[in-house]
């Protein structure tokens, strides 16, 4: 009896499995911003460094939030010069920069 409750209980995590991952593929992905991807970056990066140095807590909490700032001004930066990038090439490349506007037509009749 309780092989057969593992074995139901384990059927029905997989089918409750296949049915988010299913819901998951049909929902837009938002992305992280860079200054938010380097912020986590860096504090985990900082915290780990500060734990191994400080040899305490209060060393990793420092390390971390000094890693998480430095991140997001690295990341900060990155996007400023994506943006950069694109301001150039759009403006290098005006054919393929399309406004949408409205345009109205006019029929006379003689």
């Amino acid at each position: 009896m309780k092989k057969l409750m593992i074995y139901v209980c384990v059927f029905v995590a997989f089918l409750l499995m296949l049915t988010l991952n299913a819901q998951a593929q049909t929902k837009k992905k938002k992305d992280i911003s860079p200054q938010g991807k380097g912020a986590i970056i860096g504090g985990a990066g900082g915290a780990v460094a500060g734990g191994l140095i400080g040899h305490n807590v209060k060393g990793a909490l420092i390390g971390g939030a000094l890693g998480a700032g430095g991140g997001y001004i690295i990341g900060n930066e990155k996007r400023r010069a994506d943006e950069k990038k694109r301001r150039a090439w759009r403006k290098a490349h005006p054919r393929h920069h399309h406004h949408y506007t409205k345009t109205t037509t006019t029929i006379t009749t003689n």
